[in-house]
């Protein structure tokens, strides 16, 4: 396992965000290659007549740490 503390380490939690086209839909695409699972709904809005879309992605071991915990 790499270190946390290491700036190459990935990140436990991203939010991911941009315009809702496909650049957006292959953002999540290689999130979830790199191995992240989606966290919660994503969420929309309109922003200067454009759709911007926000989506959590987490890595799988923050579900466990959280099932663990509750």
């Amino acid at each position: 396992m790499s270190d946390p503390a290491s700036p190459d380490a990935p990140l436990s939690y991203r939010l991911l965000t941009g315009t809702d086209d496909r650049s957006f839909c292959e953002k999540i695409s290689a999130a979830l290659d790199d191995g992240y699972v989606l966290y919660g709904s994503p969420s929309v809005t309109v922003n200067a007549g454009q759709v911007v879309a926000a989506q959590a992605v987490v890595q799988p071991h923050i579900l466990t740490h959280t099932q663990e915990t509750s």
